[in-house]
């Protein structure tokens, strides 16, 4: 089994970027820009690696090879934007990677591409930002061009990405170490783990809190230690855990309301499970059941947000309640998106920068309105 963070620095040894391989300081999924260059990328890498793995690290640094980590990013729907937007899709898969020397809440992203049918060419399925409907991608070195004429496919790096990944294999020391490094850096979270099959490692830890018999987790914190990987990760958000012999199972909640008023709903279902064979499958399933407001309530609490947004946009300063206010900025403006206000979203999204600079609390619950809505529009 490849343990992630080892092949992340494998391929960061590895020379520079190249057809097989590149790297990003960022991705940006929540433009049509950033989702355009995402795909282009990956029809590129696609069509010029049609018998290996290709992949795209993300988080590091492009002149000095300097990790500095992203948010994590848990979007399990992200086939679903290749298979909508790509004729002949790859598989892609997208993993958060801690290291440690980042802090908790950040990671290396790796996206895995691999092609489904070595004589099929990969194009735009249709127009996205300024890329054409039938255009195709090629790697040149280390860039994604866009090809207008025949193209023949040849496999010329399977040996060379097959070393590496050799090389990446894990072995019992990394695997130990890794579960005392979780368990050391968890110790105020109530750490703890599972073997699975005799075989995979799982560490999970958060704070609990126990309601009516059940016992509810935050700050939660999950990782498969065989490969490196985090698997969940939340700061705010409430989450379930349900345990057997064979499968890991986690509800999470999410916290939404008008201030005074709040409840939490239930937003997604993962299920990681098992298997005999030295493999593991995870689905997850969106159960969120949008709440309903009343609209002349909603507005008045739209009209505020606005409000506020005139104002930090204008950098003016705000009052004690304002600052409370701003706080609940996010989470109304997703309540009114999710309450028929189509607009609150460019409102929230054209805010970002502002939140960021005046409150970090209201820019974490930006970040959650958005991760919601980012699982929420893919299902």
């Amino acid at each position: 089994m490849i343990n992630k963070r080892l092949l992340i620095k494998n391929l960061l040894a590895h020379n520079d970027e190249n057809s097989f391989y590149d790297k990003k300081l960022k991705l940006d999924f929540g433009s049509r820009e950033g989702k355009a260059k995402f795909l282009k990328h990956v029809c590129a890498m696609s069509n010029s690696n049609p018998k290996n793995n290709s992949y795209l690290v993300i988080g590091v640094k492009d002149d000095d090879n300097s990790i500095v980590g992203v948010d994590f990013f848990d979007d399990s729907k992200i086939q679903n934007l290749i298979n909508a937007y790509l004729e002949n899709p790859p598989l892609v898969n997208y993993e958060n990677i801690p290291f440690p020397h980042l802090p908790a809440d950040k990671v290396v992203g790796l996206v895995s591409i691999r092609p489904r049918n070595d004589d099929s060419i990969c194009a735009l399925r249709r127009n996205i930002w300024k890329y054409y409907g039938g255009s195709v991608f090629m790697r040149e070195g280390s860039i994604s061009k866009p090809k207008v004429f025949d193209i023949e496919i040849k496999d010329i790096n399977s040996e060379m990405v097959k070393a590496i990944e050799n090389h990446s294999q894990n072995n019992i020391k990394m695997t130990l170490d890794s579960v005392f490094e979780f368990m050391n850096n968890s110790k105020d979270f109530n750490p703890t783990y599972k073997v699975f099959k005799e075989y995979f490692v799982l560490c999970w830890a958060g704070k609990t809190q126990k309601v009516n018999n059940k016992t509810y987790y935050s700050r939660v914190n999950i990782e498969l230690i065989n490969e490196q990987v985090k698997l969940f990760y939340s700061d705010q958000d409430e989450v379930e855990i349900d345990i057997s012999d064979d499968e890991f199972k986690i509800l999470e909640y999410i916290h939404l309301g008008l201030q005074g008023e709040y409840y939490y709903y239930p937003l997604e279902k993962t299920s990681i499970r098992f298997n005999n064979n030295m493999s593991y499958d995870i689905e997850s399933k969106l159960v969120f059941k949008p709440p309903k407001f009343n609209q002349k309530t909603l507005r008045h609490y739209m009209n505020t947000n606005d409000h506020l947004l005139k104002k930090i946009e204008k950098n003016l300063s705000l009052n004690k309640q304002e600052t409370i206010e701003l706080r609940y900025l996010p989470s109304v403006y997703l309540l009114g998106y999710l309450n028929g206000f189509d607009d609150s979203i460019e409102k929230l999204e054209s805010a970002k920068s502002f939140i960021k600079a005046k409150s970090q609390i209201a820019y974490k619950k930006y970040k959650d309105a958005m991760r919601a809505l980012r699982k929420i529009k893919y299902n």
